[in-house]
């Protein structure tokens, strides 16, 4: 495993923002961890961040895109900062562009925040996590009426690897559906690997008995 992905295992860890217990999701399902990218919230979480993302970004889908959309509201903060990483890492000054959730009628109208969008734009979707694909649904269709757009890829920063809609995980249900690449900055199973029995921060974070609940809990809703 990469080490930027290793680095950034710990850090969703040290942050808070992946939290193993029980949780009851959205979607009823009672899951043995949840991850909530609304907790990084120091500027010098942002900016790390933002470099992991540039870098799965850059090793996914290179260098060859212009526009980094962030659907609102999570993808708003994400796609500053990734743009702003990029730029830092790769000397590519890409642009960023994000929704707003109501038209604006007035000074800087319309839907989109930050950068326009024009024909023959090629644009990576930048997002938290999907797990229905239904901000991609809300989104696909405002990226696509700015012109001839063409949408590069996707990426989140964990995929959970459990069923969306279908059988498939949502990022494959989302390939299927859109026809563009999806990726993620690590996978569940990656993080399980990489956590199982190792200390993180001082302690142990996936022992036996959390691997055991995890195991089960993908038995039950994992991706086929």
């Amino acid at each position: 495993m990469e080490q930027y992905k290793q680095e950034f295992i710990e850090f969703m860890v040290a942050s808070d923002v992946l939290k193993f217990g029980e949780f009851t999701l959205k979607s009823g399902r009672k899951s043995p961890f949840f991850m909530n990218a609304g907790a990084y919230v120091t500027g010098a979480q942002l900016r790390r961040l933002g470099q992991y993302y540039a870098k799965a970004i850059h090793e996914n889908y290179g260098e060859d895109f212009d526009v980094l959309f962030g659907p609102a509201y999570k993808g708003i903060p994400l796609s500053v900062a990734t743009t702003i990483a990029f730029s830092e890492l790769y000397g590519k000054d890409i642009r960023y562009c994000s929704n707003r959730k109501e038209v604006k009628d007035h000074g800087d109208t319309g839907i989109l925040l930050g950068s326009s969008m024009k024909d023959g734009d090629r644009v990576v979707i930048i997002e938290d996590v999907t797990t229905s694909g239904k901000s991609i649904e809300e989104t696909f269709p405002i990226i696509k009426a700015q012109g001839n757009v063409n949408v590069v890829g996707l990426m989140v920063s964990l995929n959970r690897m459990e069923r969306g809609k279908g059988d498939k995980c949502a990022l494959d249900e989302v390939k299927d559906l859109y026809g563009f690449e999806t990726n993620a900055i690590v996978t569940m199973e990656e993080v399980v690997e990489y956590l199982y029995n190792r200390p993180c921060n001082g302690k142990i974070v996936i022992d036996d008995t959390l691997k055991a609940a995890i195991d089960a809990y993908y038995e039950q809703y994992g991706a086929r």
